[in-house]
C-alpha cells in the first residue's frame, strides 16, 4: 500500500479533478470472501444474476431506460439493454424497480456529535464529545444504497482504517472506503478530540505519518493557516493524494490559490466578504454573511466561481446538514428516527423544535442563504464545475448516515436539477472525483456491479429514490431493510 500511495502522483500540473489512478487498488481492492458477519445479510447472491424488467438510470445524466436487463457475472456488470435473461443466470424479475449505481458520497462520516446533557433550550455542558458509531454507520450507509465513500475527517483515524481494512476483507459490512486522516486542524477548535497543528512543518509531519498509516485523502478545519494549509497540499499531493477543506480561517479565493482540490458545503463557509475578517483567523460569521450578501447573479458569484473553475476545484454539496438551519424545511422521517436511540431521537427533537421557533426575520435570513447556496451550486456546475454530494451526518439526528445521502439527492432536486441529473452528481461525479469513473458511478457493462435496486421510479419522482430494497456491492445483494432492522434503536450509541 505505502508503495503505491508513494509512486502514485496526481495529474495536477495538466489540470483536472480526477486522479491519475493511486486509489484505485486501495478503495476497490479485489472483492475478498465474505464473512459469517455478512453473510447473514446477503439477499442475492449466485455466478450470474440477471435483473429483468427493470428501469435503469444509469448514472450518465440522461433519461431512465424502462425495460432492462442488467446481468451480473463475475462481481461485475456483464450486459445491460432489452432482452432475455441469460438460461444460465438466476432471475429476478423487477418490473416496477429502478435500478442506479450506488451512491458515491464525499461527505461521510463514521461518528455522531454528542452535546453532554442537552435541554429543550439547547443548553448541554461541555466539552463536545465525538464518539465513533463504528458498527451502525457502515450498514446505514450500504443499507440506503452508498456502496463507496470518503469519511470527509476522522476523529478515531485508526479505527476507520481498520474498519476499511476489515470492509476489503471481507471481515464486516460497509462500503468501499476512501479513509480520510484526521483533521487538519489549528487552535481553538470546539472539539476537543482534535489535534492543534503547531505550525506548517507540524502540518507537513501530520501528512506524511497519516499518509504511511494507510490514510488516503485529507480534510482541512476551520482554524488552520495559509501557511499550514498550504505545507498539506504540497505534501498530500507529493504522495498522490488529495486535500479537502471545511474552512473559514482560510476563504475560498486563498484556498484554491495554494491548490486545494475540493471544498466542503457548497458556498456556505467562504468567508471572504465576513465582517471583520482577518488573514488566518475564522471570522464570527464563519461565512455566513458572504453568503447572505452573494447573490448567484452577482459579479462576485461570477468571479468565485471562476476563480474555483480556473484552479480546478471541486465542491461538495451538503445540502442536508444546512437544511436543518431553515425552519420547517426538513422533513421528519420515520424510517431514519427508527435508527436513533432515544436519546439521540430526544436530542434531535429538541433541536428542531428550536430551529422551527426561530424568530420571523432570522428564519428569513437563513432561508435567502439557504438559496443563494443552492444557486451558486446551481450556476458552479452550469459553467462546468464538478459538483459532488454529501450529507455531513454528525450529531444533528436529522442527518443520518445513507439517509442523509438519499435526502442529498432529493435536496439537489429541490435546487433545479433534474432527478437524473442529481443521480449523476451522487454517483458519476464522485467516482470521477476520486479517480474511480473506470470502475464505479454509471450502471454499463465492464463496470464494477455496485448497484441500488429501488421500488418505484425517482426519475418521475424523486422521493421514490427513499424504497431502497436491494444493495449490490461487488456483485453481492444485500438486503436494505434486513440491515436497518440491525440497527434499529442503536444510531448515537456505536
Amino acid at each position: 500500500m505505502r508503495a503505491i500511495l508513494a509512486a502514485a502522483i496526481l495529474a495536477m500540473a495538466g489540470g483536472g479533478w480526477a486522479a491519475a489512478g493511486p486509489l484505485e487498488p486501495l478503495v476497490l481492492p479485489p472483492p475478498a470472501p465474505l464473512g459469517k458477519a455478512v453473510t447473514a445479510y446477503v439477499k442475492v447472491q449466485a455466478p450470474k444474476v440477471a435483473l429483468v424488467h427493470v428501469r435503469v438510470i444509469d448514472g450518465k445524466g440522461g433519461p431512465a431506460r424502462d425495460d432492462q436487463t442488467v446481468v451480473i457475472a463475475g462481481g461485475r456488470i456483464a450486459s445491460v439493454g432489452p432482452g432475455p435473461a441469460p438460461a444460465d443466470a438466476e432471475v429476478h424479475d423487477l418490473k416496477g424497480f429502478t435500478v442506479i449505481p450506488g451512491l458515491v458520497g464525499l461527505h461521510d462520516h463514521m461518528y455522531y456529535i454528542a452535546r453532554p446533557d442537552m435541554d429543550a433550550s439547547g443548553h448541554s455542558e461541555p466539552p463536545i464529545i465525538v464518539p465513533q458509531m463504528t458498527f451502525t454507520s457502515p450498514r446505514l450507509y450500504l443499507a440506503n444504497g452508498v456502496t463507496t465513500l470518503r469519511t470527509t475527517g476522522s476523529v478515531e483515524p485508526y479505527v476507520d482504517i481498520n474498519l476499511k481494512h476489515a470492509i476489503d476483507t471481507g471481515e464486516l459490512l460497509g462500503p468501499h472506503m476512501d479513509a480520510t486522516a484526521p483533521y487538519l486542524e489549528g487552535p481553538n477548535s470546539p472539539f476537543i478530540q482534535m489535534h492543534p497543528l503547531k505550525d506548517a512543518d507540524d502540518a507537513r509531519r501530520m501528512v506524511n505519518f497519516w499518509a504511511d498509516q494507510g490514510a488516503t485523502s485529507f480534510k482541512a478545519y476551520m482554524n488552520i493557516t495559509r501557511a499550514e494549509l498550504g505545507a498539506a497540499i504540497e505534501e498530500a499531493h507529493k504522495r498522490g493524494l488529495k486535500l479537502t477543506g471545511h474552512l473559514c480561517s482560510v476563504t475560498y479565493p486563498e484556498a484554491a490559490a495554494l491548490g486545494i482540490d475540493n471544498l466542503e458545503h457548497g458556498f456556505w463557509v467562504n468567508t471572504q466578504n465576513d465582517p471583520g475578517k482577518t488573514p488566518d483567523k475564522c471570522s464570527d460569521g464563519t461565512g455566513t454573511p458572504t453568503l447572505y450578501a452573494m447573490d448567484p447573479a452577482s459579479p462576485d458569484a461570477a468571479a468565485l466561481i471562476k476563480t474555483l473553475l480556473d484552479h480546478h476545484v471541486a465542491v461538495t454539496s451538503t445540502l442536508p446538514v444546512f437544511e436543518q438551519s431553515v425552519p420547517r424545511h426538513s422533513p421528519l422521517w420515520p424510517k431514519a428516527m427508527a435508527v436513533l436511540t432515544p436519546e439521540a431521537r430526544e436530542a434531535y427533537l429538541y433541536a428542531r423544535n428550536l430551529t422551527n421557533m426561530t424568530p420571523p426575520e432570522r428564519a428569513e435570513r437563513i432561508t435567502t442563504v439557504f438559496q443563494h447556496d443552492m444557486g451558486l451550486e446551481r450556476k458552479f456546475a452550469a459553467a462546468g464545475g464538478l459538483l459532488l454530494a454529501g450529507p455531513d451526518p454528525t450529531g444533528n439526528g436529522g442527518v443520518i448516515p445513507g439517509f442523509g445521502d438519499l435526502r442529498e439527492v432529493e435536496l439537489l432536486v429541490e435546487e433545479g436539477f433534474t432527478p437524473v441529473e442529481a443521480v449523476r452528481i451522487a454517483t458519476l461525479n464522485g467516482a470521477v472525483y476520486l479517480g474511480l469513473d473506470g470502475r464505479i458511478g454509471t450502471v454499463e457493462a465492464g463496470k464494477d456491479a455496485d448497484l441500488v435496486v429501488i421500488k418505484g421510479d425517482p426519475s418521475t419522482k424523486i422521493t421514490d429514490i427513499e424504497n431502497v430494497e436491494i444493495v449490490f456491492k461487488d456483485g453481492v445483494g444485500f438486503d436494505s431493510a434486513a440491515l436497518l432492522r440491525s440497527v434499529a434503536g442503536r444510531y448515537g450509541q456505536y
